[in-house]
């Protein structure tokens, strides 16, 4: 049975760089509340208010990981986790055939 009043979730959307920037500006303008903001433009109150703490920590306002740096560290990451794979696959062969040579 299913329960009133719950919500399916909703489905993750990304954003481009130029969109989240426009929404921060029509925030920090105050002629809108974030809420209103949100609201106007079908977003989640908490996802603007972190687009605007990104933006402050990009423009060095607040302490964090700026936009570049974040990407920056999931690419290291990406390619951490390929080297270890390759690692893996090449100590799997080399015990295979060091089988094979005896």
């Amino acid at each position: 049975m299913e329960h009133m009043g719950k919500k399916k979730p909703r489905p993750r959307r990304s954003f481009t760089r130029e969109f989240k920037a426009e929404i921060v500006e029509l925030c920090q303008g105050g002629d809108r509340s974030i809420g209103q903001v949100a609201k106007d433009f079908d977003l989640t109150e908490t996802a603007v208010r972190e687009w605007i703490r990104q933006a402050e920590v990009d423009t060095g306002r607040r302490d964090g990981l700026t936009s570049d740096e974040r990407e920056e560290l999931a690419a290291l990451r990406r390619e951490n986790r390929r080297l270890r794979e390759d690692v893996d696959i090449l100590k799997r062969a080399t015990a295979f055939f060091a089988k094979e040579t005896r």
